[in-house]
């Protein structure tokens, strides 16, 4: 068993909230806890017309200890409110942590499906909410499933997918199995207490590719998500009232090029190392899963950890993933805080059969002070007017000619000198963090393309993570919709669909916004806006 207190947690409550709020690297139009530690979104869902997002919260500081589920409300998927912690441990099956879940919707009652954690071992447990989803009771049952598969040496297993098919109640737990990749294991239920174990749907390839790699599977697979992208339901069933998430697998993609895509959405990790995340499309049936292409989920890979998706009551299918830190564990305890949850975003099909994101249009709800620029050529470099901060949200439409590379600059800092390098990459800003979307010409006439966050500049604090992030994406005929969401630490970038999320710790408290551009790149329109925070006043640990 875990210490009760963790020796880290020596900030009295109310002052771990003022650091929190005092810290300016602190986004405010994200959610974030009102202070301590966030890590994976649970329970995502919307109920009655209100939206629910639980998670993974410790509040005795900036440190991962003794997890709690979070709570917040929201009408609208911008404007939360914070509610009563949900589930805490108690003895039993989740003395030292409830961990990752669901939210399903079991005959008209709210239900938790959740990991408990024991000393080293998660198991599946369940809990039954009031009408509000305010108050949980945990089943006398739990665990509900008592043990892994015997017979079976895992890596880890935790984490769950609960759907109804048909009459009977379907569950993945997430896992591995040693000396082969990570798995879903999965499990059928009438009642969701009593459950029989069927197999893995798929097993993964660990031995397969560089485990440095961006795409490598890992050997245990985190916070599993099944779920149709193509319309349609699992298994090929009907769903009633008591669909998990009040509908949660809603037909979601009318008119997508390849319905009945089976979409399965994992969290690589090894040996207790989150990686990145990465799904399947594929097909679902019967008893398995038979994949087809695997696909990066989000070029920013552990900054956007553990996803978890829903469909709303208007049949959209809606993610949330937990942005991770990257500073050392002591500025976090030092900030009193850790942990930044996603902006909703929606997943549909593109052309070629993979995901792609957009931010939930209820995100324009905070924009403030539109400002409009173009069209033009851009050329070596140009601070725009008129547009600063470090909360935007900016909409870029361009055209480039192949050979092209397109940059744009934010967080940076005023300049310390005039001087522009000679390539006209970047001005003598002390602090700049650089998104950059390169147009390569083949030599055999073809052109490829690619998506790039430089955070080399981004800060003059050596113990942060710049990593340089990047991916591929397609720009049909040179053209590229580029959406970049700035929050303070928080990045979101959405180039033709393709996300990159990551953070940034300018110390310098830079709003400058700069574009440039090497070979012909056209500026059609940029509109900017200023973003609004959406908690109006002080925050309390425990609501």
């Amino acid at each position: 068993m875990t210490e009760l207190i963790h020796p880290l947690a020596t900030v009295p409550q109310d002052e771990l909230v003022a650091r929190a709020e005092a810290d300016p690297l602190r986004p405010r139009f994200h959610f974030v806890s009102p202070a301590g530690w966030l890590n994976d979104p649970n329970g995502v869902g919307q109920w009655n017309g209100t939206y629910h997002l639980f998670y993974q919260y410790n509040p005795e500081g900036a440190f991962h200890h003794r997890i709690l589920w979070g709570h917040a409300t929201s009408p609208d998927l911008v404007n939360w409110t914070d509610q009563p912690v949900a589930l805490e441990p108690s003895g039993g099956p989740d003395t030292d942590g409830c961990w990752s879940g669901v939210l399903v919707n079991d005959g008209g009652t709210p239900t938790l499906v959740y990991s408990g954690r024991h000393g080293a071992s998660e198991l599946p447990c369940v809990a039954v909410g009031s009408p509000d989803l305010l108050s949980w009771t945990k089943a006398p049952e739990n665990p509900v499933i008592p043990a892994p598969p015997a017979g079976v040496e895992i890596t880890a297993y935790r984490d769950h997918c609960v759907w109804r098919e048909g009459s009977r109640w379907r569950q993945l737990v997430g896992s591995g199995i040693r000396g082969r990749g990570g798995t879903a294991f999965l499990y059928e239920s009438a009642d969701l207490r009593r459950w029989d174990y069927i197999g893995p749907l798929v097993i993964g390839d660990a031995s397969s590719g560089d485990p440095a790699a961006t795409d490598w599977q890992g050997t245990m697979w985190e916070c599993v998500d099944l779920f149709r992208a193509g319309g349609g339901t699992l298994g090929g069933g009907t769903l009633g009232a008591d669909a998990p998430g009040a509908g949660a697998l809603a037909d979601e993609t009318q008119g997508d090029p390849e319905p009945g895509t089976d979409v399965l959405v994992f969290s690589a990790w090894h040996d207790g190392d989150t990686r990145h995340p990465l799904y399947w499309t594929g097909r679902y049936a019967g008893d398995s899963y038979s994949p087809r292409d695997l696909h990066r989920l989000d070029y920013g890979g552990r900054y956007f950890y553990a996803p978890q998706s829903f469909a709303d009551e208007s049949g959209r299918r809606v993610m949330f993933g937990w942005l991770q830190e990257g500073r050392t564990d002591s500025a976090m305890v030092e900030a009193g805080w850790s942990g930044v949850m996603s902006l909703p975003r929606v997943a549909t099909l593109d052309a070629d059969g993979a995901l792609a994101f957009a931010p939930v249009p209820e995100v324009e709800l905070l924009r403030r002070d539109h400002v409009r620029i173009g069209p033009r050529t851009l050329g070596v470099g140009e601070v725009l007017a008129g547009v600063t901060g470090n909360q935007l949200d900016l909409e870029l439409d361009l055209e480039l000619e192949p050979g092209s590379v397109f940059r744009l600059g934010v967080l940076g800092s005023a300049p310390a000198g005039s001087g522009v390098s000679p390539d006209g990459i970047r001005a003598a800003a002390e602090e700049e963090t650089v998104i950059e979307v390169g147009y390569e010409a083949g030599s055999d006439g073809s052109a490829q393309s690619y998506v790039l966050l430089d955070r080399g500049h981004s800060s003059l604090d050596r113990t942060v993570d710049a990593e340089e992030k990047s991916g591929p994406v397609q720009l049909p005929g040179g053209r590229l919709r580029l959406r970049v969401l700035v929050d303070r630490s928080a990045l979101e970038i959405f180039a033709n669909g393709k996300p990159l999320t990551a953070r940034a710790y300018p110390t310098l408290g830079g709003e400058t916004v700069r574009l440039s551009a090497a070979g012909t790149v056209r500026l059609l329109q940029l509109d900017a806006w200023r973003m609004a925070g959406f908690f109006a006043g002080p925050r309390r640990l425990f609501p």
